[in-house]
Order: C-alpha cells, then sequence, then structure tokens
C-alpha cells in the first residue's frame, strides 16, 4: 500500500531548509549529500530515492561541488529557477561569511593554540563521516555483486595505481552501460535487496510523478539560460577591470577561478593542485604553508571543501592590499567574494540548463544504467578519501614500519568514538563535530598546562 505523500513545501519553508543545511552541512560531500539523504529522502519526502539518486548520478559527471549542485537540481525541481538559486546559493554563503571571519583572524592573530586544538579533534571526526557517508550511500546502491566489483575496482584505480578521477567515472560509465544491456536488473535504480515488498513511502517528488513544466527540455529555454549565465560572467569580469584601477588581481582571480571551476571533476581534492599550482607557485597570492592552514579550516566549516577558495581569495587580496593598508580586510573580503563567484557560477548553468535533459531521461534504462555504475565507483572513490584522511589523522608524523612511532592514540580514540556514535548510537554529524572539537580543545588545554603555555595567546 502507498502511502499518503507530505504536503509540498512552501518557498518560505524551502528558504529556512536550505539555510539551515548551508550552517550544517560539515563533512565534505560525502557527509553533506548523506545529509540531505536522510532529511530529504527520508524525513521531510521531500523527493523519492529513485529520483534523488538519479539527480546525484548526474551531478557527478559535472564538474564542480556535486554536494551544491544537488541540492541547487533538488530546490530547481520543487521551485523552478528561484528554488534552484535559493538552495545553491544558501548552501555556499554561510560558508563564504564562516570562512572570510576565520580567514581574517588568521591574518590578524595567526597560529592560536586555541583553534589548533578544535581542528585536532575535528580532523578524526570527518574520517568517521566520511566512512558513514560511504556506508549509507553503499547500503542503498551496492545491491549487485557487478556494482560491488565497481566499486572495489574504483577504489583500487585511486588508491594503488592513482588512475585519474575523470578516468575512473569513463569507464564506469562505460561498464554501466554495458551492464544495463547484459545485466539491467543489477543496474536498474530501485531498492536494495530484500526491500521489495516494503510498503512504497510516497514522496512530494515520487518515482513516478510527472516531470513539471518548467522542468522539460526546450531549446529556446536553455538559449536564454546560457545568454543570461554568458552576460552575468561578462559584466562582472568588466565590473571588476573597472574597480581595479591600479593592478589587474581582482580580474585575474576571476578569470582564474572561472577556470578552476571547469577542472573540478572528481571533487575539490582533484582540482587543489592547480589552485596550489596557480595561487602560491604563479600568482604568489599566498604561501604554500597558507594553502595548507587554509584546506584544514576549508575541511571544518560547513559548505563544500573547495570553499577554500575563499580563504585563498581573502589571503591574497589581503596581502596584495589591493584599497591600500588602511583597508586590508576589505580588500581581503572582495577578493573572497571574488574567488567564491566565479568558482560557483559554472554549477547554476550546468543544472538550470542541463537539469530539462536529465528529467528527460528519468527511469529510462539506457540513460540511468551508466550513472548506476558511476555511483558505484564513487562509493569506492569515497572510501579512498576516508583512508586519507585516517592517514593524515592517525600518522601525521608518517609511518615508521615496526613500530607504533608517528601514530596518534588520541586521535584514534577521537576517531574510534566518533565512528560509534554515528554506526551504533546514529548520532547526528553536528552533535559529533561539536563534541570532537571540544574533545580536541580540551587536550590541547591540558597539553599546554603541561608546558606552561596559553591557549589564547599566539
Amino acid at each position: 500500500m502507498k502511502a499518503k505523500a507530505p504536503r509540498t513545501p512552501t518557498r518560505a519553508e524551502a528558504f529556512r531548509y536550505w539555510l539551515r543545511l548551508g550552517f550544517i552541512s560539515f563533512g565534505g560531500p560525502a557527509g553533506q549529500i548523506a545529509l540531505m539523504h536522510r532529511e530529504l529522502v527520508d524525513e521531510k519526502r521531500w523527493i523519492s530515492e529513485k529520483r534523488f539518486l538519479h539527480a546525484l548520478n548526474y551531478c557527478m559527471l559535472l564538474p564542480g561541488p556535486e554536494a551544491q549542485q544537488l541540492a541547487t537540481y533538488i530546490g530547481w525541481l520543487m521551485h523552478r529557477t528561484w528554488g534552484g538559486i535559493i538552495a545553491g546559493g544558501l548552501f555556499v554563503l554561510p560558508s563564504l561569511l564562516v570562512l572570510i571571519v576565520l580567514s581574517w583572524l588568521y591574518m590578524v592573530f595567526g597560529d592560536v593554540p586555541l583553534v589548533a586544538g578544535i581542528l585536532y579533534g575535528i580532523k578524526p571526526a570527518v574520517v568517521a563521516i566520511v566512512l558513514h557517508a560511504a556506508w549509507r550511500i553503499g547500503s542503498r546502491t551496492l545491491k549487485h555483486p557487478a556494482l560491488w566489483a565497481i566499486s572495489a575496482g574504483a577504489f583500487l584505480a585511486i588508491s594503488l595505481f592513482s588512475v585519474p578521477f575523470p578516468a575512473i567515472i569513463l569507464v564506469a560509465a562505460v561498464i554501466g552501460a554495458i551492464g544495463g544491456r547484459v545485466l539491467a536488473h543489477a543496474f536498474a535504480i530501485g531498492p536494495a535487496h530484500g526491500t521489495q515488498t516494503a510498503a512504497h513511502v510516497a514522496s512530494v517528488i515520487d518515482d513516478d510523478t510527472p516531470t513539471p513544466a518548467h522542468a522539460r527540455f526546450a531549446a529556446t529555454r536553455v538559449a536564454l539560460i546560457v545568454v543570461a549565465f554568458v552576460a552575468t560572467w561578462g559584466l562582472a569580469i568588466g565590473a571588476l577591470h573597472t574597480l581595479q584601477t591600479q593592478c589587474c588581481t581582482l580580474t585575474d582571480m576571476g578569470w582564474f577561478f572561472s577556470k578552476a571551476a571547469l577542472l573540478t571533476f572528481g571533487g575539490a581534492y582533484a582540482v587543489l593542485p592547480y589552485v596550489y599550482q596557480g595561487a602560491v607557485t604563479d600568482a604568489g597570492w599566498l604561501t604554500g604553508a597558507q594553502m595548507i592552514d587554509g584546506l584544514a579550516l576549508g575541511e571544518t566549516t560547513p559548505g563544500p571543501l573547495i570553499m577554500v577558495v575563499a580563504f585563498v581569495g581573502f589571503v591574497g587580496g589581503h596581502r596584495a592590499g589591493l584599497f591600500g593598508p588602511d583597508h586590508l580586510a576589505l580588500a581581503g573580503i572582495i577578493a573572497a567574494c571574488v574567488a567564491t563567484f566565479f568558482t560557483f557560477l559554472p554549477s547554476f548553468l550546468f543544472i538550470l540548463a542541463g537539469g530539462p535533459l536529465v528529467e528527460s531521461t528519468h527511469g529510462q534504462l539506457r540513460f540511468t544504467a551508466p550513472l548506476t555504475g558511476v555511483t558505484a565507483a564513487v562509493v569506492g572513490v569515497i572510501v579512498n578519501l576516508a583512508l586519507f584522511f585516517a592517514w593524515h589523522a592517525f600518522w601525521p608524523r608518517g609511518w615508521q614500519a615496526g613500530t607504533l612511532h608517528g601514530f596518534d592514540p588520541t586521535a584514534f580514540a577521537i576517531g574510534a568514538a566518533a565512528t560509534l556514535a554515528l554506526f551504533r548510537f546514529k548520532a547526528g554529524v553536528i552533535p559529533v563535530i561539536l563534541a570532537c572539537g571540544a574533545a580536541g580543545f580540551a587536550v590541547m588545554l591540558a597539553f599546554s598546562r603541561a608546558v606552561g603555555l596559553s591557549v589564547i595567546e599566539p
């Protein structure tokens, strides 16, 4: 028996949800996608499992932050262009505000032990959050041995052979396309084994909900969106050129982060080497050590990890003194906004223009099977990311064969507690982050007292 669908959320209700999500979206893309799945599919029932995975698979193929694009897609599907812009924008703006404040504190006060202690506790929590996200997505996606094989192959390819993420995605899509023809039941999006007879819980956007009028493909509408995007980008670049009269730093940032936005296949870690080379080595906007510090801040603030570009922009603008020595903070704020705007602008084009094409393929196995293969591969990549985090959190000084030197038992204990809380006690992401941050602060406080240091002075 099919349960009654919930009421369609109003724009005000959607606005409040997307704003809240922007402030609590910790854990990187895996954690953010898992959080949206829990709330939008399981709790609020705004979108069904199949439609959620269909949208996710498309976003996985795009350059840019897939979690932010997924939020944009769902917002657009429910409330047209307004909904997509609000959902995608609010996914980013809280993180931008937080990073501007943290970047200013970083530039003014330097390395404060208090902050270092909190970050020390949060890093092991991130390991647990990413592992939990891989389990949640994998338990719903890997419903056939063929999909398990794709996931394992992706894990081995990226971890042992450093195969580029785009190549993994391409191979997984090809395998999915072939599998959809020769093993259709394995690549069809549906409930996991053993749940086929369970009662279907209806959603606002359900499996069989017709595509709304605004989400149907129309060439004129797509052309208008593309023209609007090009005009917005051109006007923004022109405004920067007019604003920046003494040097072209802001314009250079606009060009650079526009290119970076088109290279972010595979998430932030795939494009960070490019950002490092361009921002540190070529442009000299910040130092290598500052880039690493910015990455740590990006890992432990809400929003996409690629939001580290806001830190890069702030530090670059602050160091360059774009508006004179008396307006360093203003220079940093404007540069951070420029970096963020040009990094995320293409994501809205991909969703608003490409969404209708994706909706037209809903339920067609020849289109969905390659995307199912992609999702299976992404589970393996997420597990590899968790191990990458674990290595740096638990062995910060590296591995020494035959000994435990370099192993951090305190960080491991914090990570184990976070894992237990998520898997066994079903704790929320935010309580886990807060508890682990408090634990890290306590460790730093105890250490500082032992050596006679202050935790609030640089």
